[in-house]
């Protein structure tokens, strides 16, 4: 493999990094917030753990408050006294009773904790263009408005800044189950009243596509794509399909490949609904927005089915590997993924249990690739890689980083890459499973955690590495 360090690359969105929290079985409550008469330690209701370990990854954005919840989900009865906001039933996620103590000023303290941006989805299913109007309002007027004194009389005197907004959530189904067109239009509608208050832009996100609908994607371009600043694209992974899914711990090589030959086609989604994009965008001004993505099995025994919370093995780690260095090939277009779910839901970075806490694999894989958030994309060629082998290299001032993946379940990969320009070793590290179904539980919280690498040698501009199978690894260079 010859990388061509000198050469100028595109900027890898550090929102390429993003994650997703939805009011979804344990997600948001038990996950992130306790509140604060929790014996479990907690700043103003967010456990302390998980805060610190996302802050560890350099979380850039999160997505709120869904998900399929966001187009039933009305605003204002989660602001004010928590004694007297309305409980909801959460109709989608496990039929549960939904209290409304985590709402606009707990995701805003969350962000704060965090330091990350905030994507927030408005309710085009079941709201109105009022609602939205003034949950915008209420969020970022700093003047004097209905919204902004009703923020202020609840605590919140400065308004928050909002980096993102989504204008409705998977329109073609959970969300309203609308043909493109008539979706067209009522974004064209909607997203007129997400008013600017101040100097701070507003990034529009426009629901888009599940998986390969192409129509839908030329519909919106086509009728709103002066009006988008983000396209969204939904994809998950599911190794036996969606009415089976398959186990996430009990699977076969053949399921084991079959995972992550679907992982792969995320580059034909991007490289398919980009052409279509390029017809009416050729600048790219207008970005994809991933905001669901990720491996979808079935539920773990014995727990509710729709609180979808599902072991993460060393298979999720190569999914996450896969699919990030796939983003990175396409930075040109895609500016910002959120994977799904950041606690306790789907391919979720961390698991808890009550005060206990496990980061997952796929945890992991965001640690180890943290490097490349902004940095300069350097492109690579090689005709000699294995077919189970994927990469990226990135570039930031003067380091030049580089993540391999080999997903191979046996064996090991002998790996020469050739730098154009290339001095010591900064950093090398990597996760690796002794067994396909590898993971962390409560009873074994790191089965699976990054270790130093040093199974390579550097000659000149010459690296020579012994790539381990089911692993991933990340080296660093100065440069």
């Amino acid at each position: 493999m010859k990388i061509l360090t000198k050469k100028k690359g595109p900027k890898i969105s550090k929102y390429i990094y993003g994650h997703f929290a939805e009011h979804l079985g344990r997600c948001v409550y038990e996950g992130i917030y306790v509140g604060k008469d929790s014996d479990i330690p907690n700043v103003n209701g967010m456990r302390t753990d998980v805060v610190e370990a996302l802050k560890n990854i350099d979380i850039p954005v999160l997505r709120w408050p869904g998900g399929c919840f966001a187009d039933e989900y009305h605003w204002k009865d989660g602001i004010g006294a928590l004694e007297s906001r309305k409980t909801i039933v959460n109709t989608h996620w496990g039929g549960v009773t939904e209290t409304n103590h985590f709402g606009t000023h707990e995701f805003f303290e969350l962000v704060r904790q965090l330091e990350c941006e905030a994507y927030v989805n408005g309710n085009v299913g079941s709201g109105t263009v009022q609602e939205m109007s003034e949950w915008v309002e209420y969020i970022t007027m700093g003047g004097t408005s209905p919204m902004a004194d009703w923020r202020r009389k609840n605590g919140q005197d400065e308004p928050w800044k909002m980096e993102f907004f989504g204008v409705g959530n998977e329109n073609w189904g959970c969300g309203g189950n609308m043909r493109p067109e008539y979706y067209a239009d009522l974004y064209r509608r909607y997203q007129t009243y997400v008013r600017q208050y101040g100097d701070d832009k507003i990034y529009k996100i426009a629901g888009g596509a599940n998986v390969d609908d192409y129509n839908w994607t030329e519909v919106l371009m086509k009728n709103a794509h002066s009006m988008m600043d983000g396209l969204s694209l939904h994809y998950y992974v599911h190794p036996q399909g969606w009415e089976k899914k398959g186990s996430a711990l009990d699977f076969d090589e053949a399921e084991w490949f079959v995972t992550c030959e679907k992982a792969d086609h995320m580059d034909e989604l991007i490289t398919r609904h980009s052409a279509i994009m390029d017809q009416y965008d050729p600048e790219k001004r207008i970005g994809i927005i991933v905001d669901e993505w990720g491996t979808w099995f079935n539920v773990e025994p014995g727990t509710n089915p729709g609180f979808l919370y599902q072991q993460n093995t060393i298979r999720d780690a190569m999914v996450a590997a896969i699919t990030l260095n796939i983003f990175h090939k396409h930075a040109e277009r895609v500016y910002m993924t959120n994977i799904a779910q950041t606690v306790n839901v789907l391919q979720a970075m961390i698991l808890t249990e009550g005060d206990k806490m496990v980061k997952t694999p796929s945890y992991h894989v965001f640690d180890l690739y943290k490097v490349h958030q902004d940095a300069e994309r350097i492109d690579s060629y090689g005709d000699d890689l294995p077919q189970t082998m994927t990469h990226t290299v990135s570039k930031k001032e003067n380091i030049v980083n580089l993540s391999l993946c080999n997903y191979a379940v046996t064996g090991s990969e002998q790996v020469i890459v050739d730098f154009e320009e290339v001095k010591n070793v900064k950093s090398a590290r990597y996760i690796v499973g002794d067994k396909m179904n590898a993971h962390n539980d409560f009873d074994h919280p790191e089965d699976i955690v990054i270790k130093e690498f040093s199974d390579f040698a550097l000659e000149g501009s010459t690296l020579k590495a012994t790539v381990p199978a089911m692993s991933v690894i990340t080296l660093q260079f100065e440069v």
